[in-house]
């Protein structure tokens, strides 16, 4: 895939913005309700959030250091990695969401989360945006990342941009057909 940095930026800004915008709407909900789950194997709005809070606290910090110590000049053009497109590509949400494993260490299940979990979302997500706002300026073909799963794996920052608001989307409709679920209930 070959799309210009701006354009992907400009892309990932949006969804971020939309993340946020809907997230905050979630403050509105009870506690009760922002915990409540189909069954014990299911995760609660709150889940969805830390499960996401547990992989911001890895990827805002390995992107924004990686930007900063760059010795890369700005290319106006993306080129993803067959890797890290297969990444992003997979975390996109479906029509029915496809199951995925996670790793213990980022499984929320069974957590005691109060509403203090949707305010470290947010601050993340706005951190997130100035990592974007710096990565707009950056190479994010050359500028490469580490990965939660692999020390040996490292992907193109375009592409950990787009794993990472890829999959904060997935785990955001994830909460939205949660709260859905409870309201039919």
């Amino acid at each position: 895939m070959k799309i210009a940095s701006k354009e992907l930026i400009a892309d990932l800004v949006s969804r971020t913005n939309a993340h946020i915008k809907e997230v905050q709407q979630w403050k509105k909900l009870s506690e009760k309700q922002l915990n409540w789950k189909e069954n014990s194997d299911c995760w609660s709005m709150l889940e969805c959030l830390e499960h996401l809070n547990r992989y911001g606290d890895f990827y805002i910090p390995e992107m924004d250091q990686k930007i900063e110590s760059s010795k890369y000049t700005y290319n106006p053009v993306f080129r993803s990695g067959i890797l890290g497109n297969y990444f992003a590509k997979s975390m996109l949400p479906k029509e029915k969401l496809n199951k995925m494993n996670t790793f213990k260490s980022m499984n929320p299940n069974g957590s005691n989360l109060d509403k203090q979990t949707i305010d470290r979302f947010l601050n993340q997500q706005y951190q997130l945006l100035q990592v974007l706002e710096k990565a707009a300026s950056a190479n994010l073909t050359k500028i490469k990342t580490g990965i939660t799963i692999s020390k040996w794996i490292r992907l193109r920052l375009g592409d950990t941009l787009r794993v990472v608001i890829y999959h904060t989307e997935r785990h955001v409709v994830q909460g939205r057909k949660v709260l859905e679920l409870n309201a039919a209930t």
